[in-house]
């Protein structure tokens, strides 16, 4: 599948190399300027909430769905995720300690994979802000960090699948967002992010984690709302963190149970309608094997486009911008690192390489407003599979 303005038009409603959407659309201000940069185009999707005024501004606007689309999934018998009564935390103090840590990062991905995982209880209502050493971990951050504005690290509550207590967190702290000041790696110094990473991981004590959203698909055969789940991630850094140490750095963890994910597929049928209409086939789950099909890190807003605008041809099968700070710290943790392994969906396919680079960042944004939470809603069911194996 390639994006061009004729697929714009009949799965958005509107192509923004034609037509600007109205700043009303717009969560991040700057994003809807006519100088915007890609950081403003990225946190525009980090901050976008379908269901704030922006969202619903834009929803008027485009022929986009919210979630009041969504419809209950039939989960087998006895297998649904129970949402737990409380947090199992209390304000200021550690996450609870849990058999699965799952980790997620934009509003909307927050949104979709509370529906999922802890229904009745939304990430942005209802979950148990988090600020255990808030303060210290900011001291590392911008100002104008997701995090830092929020006066937190994150939000959580906890669910149970089978017999496994999962914490469900909602990130504010982002590698690309929390600072782009680099640590002396030589004295020991890290990244907020990696603080983050590593505190959470200490208190929760999980046997898995698992790093789930959205993210770019590389390559035609990719289409709106299909899952990587990939035990493999990789660094591809070549802007600010280019003189890191790990920036090509990739990491492996184990294999991870596929028995659930024909009935995943199944469980993908209650909401698969909400997806691109241009969508050829139901979303399928491909499993990565090797580091040309992993999950890419980057530490720019890269995206793929039909003339491979960013490199990212057979470096993976998507792109992102944290998952690999994950194998960074589970890797300084061996030989007591829990298990890990990334699912990510694909929120925007290729885009075709016409107009202005800003107009091509634009629509892969616009894509992800459009479809960001229902592609997430796969991989939270994919989620599920993996935890109930």
């Amino acid at each position: 599948m390639i994006v061009d303005h004729a697929w714009m038009e009949r799965n958005v409603g509107f192509d923004p190399l034609t037509t600007a959407p109205p700043k009303t659309t717009f969560q991040f201000a700057a994003a809807a300027q006519p100088g915007s940069t890609p950081d403003d185009i990225q946190r525009e999707i980090i901050d976008f909430d379908s269901e704030s005024p922006a969202g619903t501004a834009f929803l008027s606007f485009t022929s986009a769905t919210g979630l009041s689309r969504f419809t209950d999934i039939p989960w087998p018998k006895g297998m649904a995720p129970r949402t737990s009564a409380t947090a199992g935390g209390r304000a200021g103090g550690p996450l609870p300690e849990a058999d699965v840590l799952v980790v997620t990062w934009t509003v909307d991905e927050g949104h979709a994979l509370s529906r999922v995982l802890t229904p009745g209880k939304d990430s942005r209502n209802n979950y148990l802000s988090y600020t255990h050493n808030y303060q210290t971990i900011a001291k590392k951050m911008s100002r104008r960090s997701p995090a830092v504005q929020a006066k937190r690290l994150g939000a959580y509550w906890t669910t149970t699948i089978g017999k496994k207590k999962v914490v469900v967190f909602k990130s504010d702290s982002h590698l690309s967002q929390d600072t782009k000041k680099l640590p002396n790696w030589n004295k020991g110094q890290t990244l907020p992010n990696e603080d983050v990473w590593k505190q959470i991981i200490q208190e929760v004590k999980p046997k898995l984690i698992i790093t789930t959203g959205t993210a770019g698909g590389i390559g035609k055969q990719f289409e709106v709302g299909d899952v990587i789940v990939s035990p493999i991630i990789r660094f591809d850094c070549i802007k600010w963190l280019k003189n890191a140490p790990f920036h090509n750095a990739d990491y492996k963890d184990g294999t991870i149970s596929q028995r659930y994910f024909s009935k995943a597929k199944v469980l993908f049928k209650a909401n698969a309608g909400q997806l691109p209409k241009d969508n050829t086939r139901p979303p399928k789950i491909v499993r990565a094997t090797r580091l040309s099909s992993s999950v890419v890190t980057t530490d720019f807003f890269g995206f793929d486009t039909s003339n491979n605008r960013y490199g990212l041809w057979n470096l993976g099968y998507v792109s992102e911008m944290g998952d690999a700070v994950l194998g960074l710290v589970a890797g300084g943790m061996a030989p007591n690192a829990p298990s890990w392994v990334a699912v990510r969906n694909v929120s925007d396919p290729e885009i075709k390489a016409e107009g202005t680079k800003a107009q091509q960042a634009q629509r892969a944004a616009q894509i992800y407003k459009a479809y960001g939470r229902w592609s997430s809603v796969c991989s939270a069911i994919v989620c599920w599979a993996i935890i109930a194996a």
